[in-house]
């Protein structure tokens, strides 16, 4: 999955640094690279770290360096901490075999229903929910969805579960063509909607997306709270995802 990366949307682009993708143009910068961080080690990975921090640092914009529990060198996320990165909340790597899932057929709460979306109008209301859920601004996403939607509809999609025409839970599926895999985004639901088999509804309603896709496998990046729910799907942990930030001084 990190080795074939979606289609960048309109002001995303792509460079590499020896072992490192380095994204540019989203809410904030992103590297990532393969699992060995192209056997660097010592100074010389201590170097690249700071080549990426100081890349943004130029550009004024904070950066996430994506790490993964399996990863080598062990002491990569000791040496993001000594350039200044901060780690975010730890999230669990769940995959499944679609055809292995014992989601039945979702019952939602009277007065609930599940919509695809694409009008801009609905992915800020989505941008809305996930800032509620969260506590945090996430008004960028909006934009990203957006951006994934222009460059590559058919490999992106958006759902909704609205009751009385408020938005309380999203998430969307994300199909990488030359991969087995479509990935399994967003999720987020508000509180008081919880226990009531939205989340769940919607874990399926994208399984069945992928099983009509033929792709065999699905992949979540699972929170905490969703990740419990997932196993007992059906989902199976594989590894651990930690996001590492540096952010600049204003």
């Amino acid at each position: 999955m990190r080795a074939v990366q979606p289609v960048p949307a309109p002001g995303i682009t792509y460079e590499h640094d020896g072992p490192v993708l380095r994204v540019v143009g989203r809410h904030r910068g992103f590297v990532t690279g393969p699992r060995d961080w192209g056997g660097m080690r010592g100074p010389e990975l201590d170097a690249l770290i700071a080549r990426q921090r100081d890349f943004f640092a130029a550009r004024g914009e904070a950066v996430e360096w994506k790490t993964r529990g399996h990863d080598a060198p062990a002491d990569l996320p000791d040496r993001l901490r000594a350039a200044g990165f901060v780690p975010e909340d730890r999230e669990t790597v769940v995959i499944a075999e679609v055809g292995d899932l014992t989601v039945a057929p979702p019952v939602l709460p009277p007065g609930v229903t599940l919509r695809r979306i694409t009008a801009d109008a609905d992915l800020d209301r989505v941008a809305a929910l996930e800032t509620a859920v969260w506590g945090a601004d996430m008004a960028w996403i909006a934009g990203h969805l957006r951006g994934l939607l222009a460059v590559a509809p058919e490999d992106n999609e958006v759902y909704v579960a609205e009751a009385a025409g408020q938005v309380v839970s999203a998430a969307w599926v994300a199909f990488r063509p030359g991969t087995d895999f479509a990935m399994l985004l967003g999720g987020s639901t508000l509180a008081g909607w919880r226990g009531k088999g939205v989340y769940r509804a919607l874990v399926a309603l994208r399984a069945s997306r992928a099983a009509a896709r033929n792709a065999p496998y699905l992949l979540v990046e699972a929170s905490g709270d969703s990740a419990p729910i997932l196993r007992r799907l059906g989902f199976t942990a594989v590894t651990t995802t930690t996001p590492y930030v540096w952010t600049p001084a204003h």
